[in-house]
């Protein structure tokens, strides 16, 4: 069925409980106009503190996410919509410029590093021009697990679960699901290597 006649049923439901509930949704809705000002605001004072303010960094960050663990760090700038959708685990590492379009749930596990210039998308649009232009839309959330390093100027788009213990080699476009265990590269990233044992692959031939 396509996904921009699934209306029926969800009239009682805010706009943004129809985006959380993976439903269509009005974009333009006020009251999540307001909800991204907010979060805008909030990551404009985070990325221009200055780099000593780490207590400043982190109280900020707190506000923003949704859920965090005790220890953890961004580099500066990150960017994301509503911030509230995006849960972290323990040791969490952002390098530069960490982008999460958190229209969905962005669930990420413990101890995973993000490289420079990494994204998550969990927006959805039509591809029918007509029905892209009503400023309708949906939202699919992205899952990583634990122990994941996600290389540089990769691409995550909505949809995709990343198992435990996986690494994505630069550049890549994550376009679905990558079991755990596993070396994936390519675009669209496509298993290349099992990790462990026998299977585990040099960081420098990635």
């Amino acid at each position: 069925m396509d996904r921009m006649k699934q209306t029926e049923g969800n009239q009682n439901l805010t706009e943004e409980e129809k985006m959380l509930a993976g439903q269509v949704y009005n974009a333009e809705d006020p009251e999540l106009i307001k909800g991204l000002c907010q979060t805008r605001a909030l990551i404009y004072e985070f990325n221009n503190l200055h780099p000593s303010k780490t207590d400043e960094m982190e109280a900020l960050l707190r506000r923003i996410l949704g859920r965090c663990g005790e220890k953890f760090h961004f580099n500066q700038p990150f960017r994301c919509d509503y911030g509230k959708n995006i849960r972290i685990g323990e040791r969490f590492f952002a390098n530069f410029n960490f982008t999460v379009l958190d229209e969905a749930y962005v669930t990420i596990g413990d101890d995973c590093f993000i490289g420079p210039n990494v994204s998550i998308y969990t927006a959805c649009h039509s591809t029918d021009p007509v029905a892209r232009n009503t400023r309708q839309e949906w939202a699919e959330p992205v899952t990583i697990g634990n122990s994941v390093w996600i290389g540089g100027g990769v691409t995550i788009v909505p949809g995709v679960t990343i198992g435990d213990g996986v690494t994505i080699g630069a550049g890549s476009v994550v376009t679905r699901d990558i079991p755990s265990g596993s070396v994936a590269v390519g675009n669209p990233a496509r298993v290349i290597k099992k990790v462990g044992g026998e299977g585990t692959m040099d960081l420098k031939e990635i």
